[in-house]
């Protein structure tokens, strides 16, 4: 008895809804500005209208009213999503772009500039890889990693003069190798 009555509700609630749709397309597109947006809402209320279990089915008292809550419900969270999505997008192309005028510019290097660097950067890498150990090691560990030469003194074991001169030694190869 209680399937029977909820598919004779969910029936109500449907029929309600096709018998509305028109009004309820012209509702969404005025308050959205967007006929497309207004089909889209409406669309939406017949799937969730469908997919409505039989205990929220016994809850609508007046299934009209409840149509039109769940179409603003509806246009109240894509309206979100978008203001989110504007947020989003401001946030990241107020990071990675320049004013110039009254134009944004992305804040990148040109890409034949980030090529260049890349090929220079494997390079030195390639060259740093033809030290020997410890003068690599003490190359990195200053160079790469940001410590002093008193920390890679400590952490090799070795002389503060001895890394100085790893690092020279270093940076001569690398001037030497390097056009």
């Amino acid at each position: 008895m209680a399937t029977y009555e909820a598919s004779n509700l969910r029936s109500r609630i449907l029929t309600s809804y096709v018998e509305r749709r028109p009004a309820l397309v012209r509702y969404f597109a005025n308050r959205t500005g967007s006929a497309d947006l207004a089909e889209d809402i409406t669309q939406d209320i017949a799937a969730r209208l469908m997919d409505l279990s039989e205990t929220q089915i016994r809850e609508i008292s007046n299934p009209v009213a409840f149509i039109y809550r769940m179409g603003c419900n509806l246009m109240l969270d894509r309206v979100k999503s978008r203001n989110r999505s504007v947020a989003r997008d401001h946030d990241w192309s107020s990071l990675h772009t320049v004013q110039s005028g009254l134009d944004a510019v992305a804040d990148l290097p040109a890409a034949d500039d980030a090529a260049h660097a890349r090929q220079r950067l494997l390079q030195v890498l390639k060259t740093v890889e033809t030290l020997r150990p410890q003068c690599r090691r003490a190359f990195r560990l200053h160079k790469l990693e940001g410590l002093s030469h008193a920390e890679v003194a400590e952490r090799l074991g070795i002389s503060r003069s001895a890394v100085e001169k790893h690092i020279s030694h270093a940076l001569r190869t690398l001037m030497r190798e390097l056009p």
